[in-house]
C-alpha cells in the first residue's frame, strides 16, 4: 500500500512517521503539520465498484463528496507527477508539507472544492471552480505568471483564484488567502483509492452556516448534509454531477 507519511511529536522529544489512516482526531503539532482524519473512505465508481487508480482518465475532474455528504471534493489524475514535499501555509500563518500526488506516475490529487476566498463550491445546479485541461485558457491567468495560455490549474470563476494542483493547491493568483485544503489519498496494491483526511485549513464550518438553503435543497436539510461518509463514496465526472459548469 502506498501512503503519506506524516511527522508527528512524541512526548516532546522526537518524532515518528505515521500513516494518515492511523492518526485518530486532528494533527496540530509542534513541526506544522496541520491534518485532520476522517473516516477511510473507498472511492467507488457509478456504479458502486471500487474506483481504480489505472481507470481515471488523465485531466477529466472527477467528483465525490468527503469527508460529509454535502462536501464535494475533485479528483484529478494529472498529465504529469507532482512535486514532491511542498510547503504550504494556511491564512493564518500554519506551515504545513503536502506529500505529493499518489499512484504509479504519483500524478493523482483530490481537493475539496470549496474555495477559501467566498465560498464557491462544485455544486449540483451550477459549478464556477474547476480543473482547466493543458492548453486551456482563463481570464485568471495573466501573461506574468506561469500558467498563461498553459492551463493545469484549479480556476474558481467567481473572482478568478487559480491554484496550481502540482504543488497542493497553492494559490497562483487572485484573491483567495490559503490553498484549497488537499483530500488525502491513500493508493493500495490492488490500484484502489481510499480518502483517510483533510491536510490544510478547511472551510466545513463556514461552509454549512452559508448555504443552508442549498443543503436542504440538495441534500435534504444540514442535518443530513454534515454527516460523514462511510465505507465508500461514489466518484462521477464533473458532467455527471453539475448541470452547468461555468468557466472565465
Amino acid at each position: 500500500m502506498q501512503r503519506r507519511d506524516f511527522l508527528k511529536v512524541v512526548g516532546g522529544v522526537g518524532v515518528v512517521a505515521v500513516a494518515p489512516s492511523l492518526i485518530e482526531g486532528r494533527l496540530y503539532a509542534e513541526d506544522g503539520t496541520l491534518y485532520t482524519s476522517y473516516k477511510k473512505v473507498q472511492l467507488t465508481d457509478a456504479e458502486g465498484k471500487p474506483l481504480l487508480a489505472s481507470q481515471l482518465d488523465k485531466e477529466v475532474n472527477y467528483v465525490f463528496n468527503y469527508p460529509y455528504a454535502g462536501t464535494s471534493c475533485m479528483l484529478i489524475a494529472l498529465p504529469h507527477p507532482t512535486e514532491k514535499n511542498v510547503k504550504l501555509t494556511s491564512e493564518d500563518g500554519v506551515q504545513y508539507i503536502w506529500k505529493g500526488g499518489v499512484g504509479k506516475e504519483r500524478n493523482i490529487v483530490a481537493f475539496s472544492s470549496i474555495c477559501p476566498h467566498q465560498l464557491t463550491h462544485i455544486n449540483k445546479s451550477d459549478t464556477f471552480i474547476s480543473y482547466l485541461k493543458t492548453g486551456g485558457k482563463t481570464m485568471g491567468c495573466t501573461k506574468s505568471m506561469p500558467c498563461h495560455d498553459k492551463g493545469e490549474v484549479i480556476v474558481c470563476g467567481s473572482h478568478l483564484s487559480v491554484y496550481d494542483p502540482k504543488k497542493g493547491a497553492k494559490v497562483l493568483g487572485g484573491p483567495a488567502p490559503q490553498p484549497l485544503a488537499s483530500i488525502v489519498l491513500e493508493h493500495h496494491n490492488d490500484d484502489t483509492l481510499w480518502a483517510v483526511g483533510v491536510l490544510g485549513a478547511d472551510k466545513f464550518h463556514e461552509f454549512f452556516r452559508a448555504f443552508k438553503p442549498e443543503l436542504k435543497e440538495q441534500y435534504g436539510g444540514k442535518r443530513k448534509a454534515k454527516k460523514l461518509v462511510k465505507d465508500k463514496a461514489q466518484t462521477v465526472t464533473l458532467a455527471e454531477f453539475t448541470k452547468d459548469i461555468i468557466r472565465y
